[in-house]
């Protein structure tokens, strides 16, 4: 079993800024791939971004591309998702995943095997 614990987000300005964060106890952190996900509200999940399990690797949705950075320290089992130049489109709850690799991540069908609780973002215009 993983336990995902997500943290960091708040309420912000169109424009700024905020850096989620989410601690992973349990088994092995370096494992498993690493990805954050987000819902607004009435709209279906949707992938953000993915880091492999060394941190070597990241993709991201082409909504984000430029504006979100996923990273991870394995020192620490705890990934990060820096977000900047926030518009209200991002408004949304994030969600923490671990996966064996980016590809089920990013999957239409994401093969998930475990997820946080959620942190709420929300962007004010």
């Amino acid at each position: 079993q993983v336990q995902l614990v997500e943290s960091g987000g708040g309420l912000v300005q169109a424009g700024g800024s905020l850096r989620l964060s989410c601690a992973a106890s349990g088994r092995t952190f370096s494992d498993y791939a690493m990805g954050w996900f987000r819902q607004a509200p009435g709209k279906e999940r949707e992938f953000v971004a993915t880091v492999s399990r060394l941190g070597r690797n990241t993709y991201y949705a082409d909504s984000v591309i430029g504006r979100f950075t996923i990273s991870r320290d394995n020192a620490k089992n705890t990934v990060y998702l820096q977000m900047n130049s926030l518009s209200p489109v991002d408004t949304a709850v994030y969600y923490c995943a671990a996966a064996l690799s980016t590809t089920q991540i990013m999957h239409t069908d994401p093969r998930v095997d475990y997820w946080g609780q959620g942190a709420q973002v929300t962007v004010s215009s």
